[in-house]
């Protein structure tokens, strides 16, 4: 059994090592880090994380075999943590696939492969440990459908991927807990693919914004009651954009959304989830209470700007 899973552990690193880069960022001349990225197609597009890549235009990058080569970025997206990069040489080169993380289970092989503390082409090895987590991106939005793992992850991991025992790419390594052990995150693959490709035809993921600041606000029984609903929170608009859609539609500071679309909302992160691309120029219902009562607006989201 050990040897089956060496035999296992070596083919990942052996078929999938080829495709993982480092990535070397300089801003005003200056280095300013270095991480992992792993190529998904052999012209040299390159996944990585976006706080790696720093929304730095040119960035450098070198092969496991030695080799160096000039980047650009195409877009980065630090909702999830993710950017694409492009080589701007001619190339052909080795490349890895994105597997379909919705097929995950606790417990399978995982392998991570990247440049930690600037050791090359490095290989731990470990499981799957929980699905579906959530982690907070460094600009404050919540990253969904996250990959715990307790293959080890250390500063310079951070773009690289993390690898099934098929050869595929189910995450991208993002995060670990310092002073924890065991406890490291990558953001899913299918994550992964749905913002590579809204990168590559945008440079931008596209959201919906309705022009609120909001909170989490707690919903008092008796008004549950009398309202009719069943849930103990929802979200307090705290200031509307004069001219947004939510001030056209007549929304006010002050009413609380309960759901869009129907679809229960008792956070703020779960209203910025139910925002998609999907909702953009979309007429779309909300229900909110306002003093108390059960009141619907159709509020047309626009497309929102910056993280």
């Amino acid at each position: 059994m050990l040897d089956a899973y060496s035999n296992a552990v070596m083919g990942v690193a052996d078929v999938v090592g080829p495709a993982v880069v480092k990535l070397d960022i300089r801003k005003n001349g200056k280095p300013a880090g270095s991480g992992s990225g792993v190529i998904l197609s052999p012209d040299g597009l390159v996944l990585t994380n976006s706080h790696v890549a720093q929304g730095t235009p040119r960035i450098g990058m070198q092969t496991q075999d030695g080799r160096h080569f000039d980047a650009r970025l195409i877009g980065d997206d630090p909702d999830t943590d993710l950017a694409l990069v492009h080589i701007e040489q001619s190339v052909n080169l080795p490349s890895a696939r994105l597997g379909n993380s919705s097929q995950l289970r606790r417990g399978q092989v995982a392998v991570a492969i990247g440049n930690p503390l600037g050791f090359e082409a490095t290989v731990t090895a470990g499981v799957v440990s929980a699905l579906g987590r959530s982690l907070r991106a460094k600009n404050g939005r919540l990253i969904d459908d996250v990959i715990q793992t307790d293959a080890a992850l250390n500063p310079g991991n951070s773009g690289g991927p993390l690898v099934s025992s098929l050869g595929e790419v189910i995450g991208i390594n993002t995060a670990v807990i310092m002073g924890a052990q065991g406890i490291c995150f990558a953001v899913a693959s299918n994550t992964a693919s749905f913002v590579m490709g809204q990168l590559i035809r945008h440079g931008r993921v596209r959201r919906a914004s309705i022009g609120v600041a909001a909170q989490p606000a707690p919903i008092a029984r008796r008004v549950q009651i009398a309202a009719g609903i069943d849930q103990p929170m929802g979200v307090m608009i705290a200031s509307a954009e004069a001219g947004g859609p939510a001030d056209t539609a007549g929304l006010l500071m002050g009413d609380v959304i309960v759901a869009v679309d129907g679809r229960r909302v008792g956070g703020a992160d779960a209203l910025i989830r139910l925002l998609d691309e999907d909702r953009i120029g979309r007429s779309t219902t909300f229900d909110v209470l306002r003093n108390g009562k059960a009141r619907s607006f159709d509020v047309t989201p626009k497309e929102r700007r910056g993280s």
